[in-house]
């Protein structure tokens, strides 16, 4: 048998605290496209909407529930990352039983 030599990923780094978020917004410009909001439109006489506030509601409720869904990815996400810790740990356990195993063999046959 021949052995491969292992590769050693780099550890993806921790995602930001809450902390450090917010102190990324503070820092933040004031017309940072990234933080400003669409305008809302004026309203018509009569507490009629003006031409085109119907756009910007279901635009304001497109960026609603586009930031819902990306809230909820971001938490399927951290489950999954728990999840692919535990498996992680469980082969690396595996491997270590295997490769003592193997070591055990090999010394039985020799």
């Amino acid at each position: 048998m021949s052995s491969k030599a292992k590769r050693v990923l780099p550890t993806r780094p921790e995602p930001p605290t809450v902390e450090q978020l917010l102190a990324d917004v503070r820092g933040a410009p004031p017309a940072d496209p990234v933080l400003l909001l669409p305008a809302e439109s004026p309203r018509g006489s009569g507490g009629d909407p003006a031409p085109g506030q119907e756009d910007g509601v279901d635009e304001q409720e497109r960026l609603y529930r586009q930031c819902r869904g990306y809230v909820e990815m971001n938490r399927r996400l951290r489950e999954a990352r728990g999840e692919l810790a535990k498996k992680r740990d469980e082969l690396q356990r595996a491997g270590t039983a295997l490769e003592r195993d193997m070591a055990e063999m090999r010394h039985k046959v020799f």
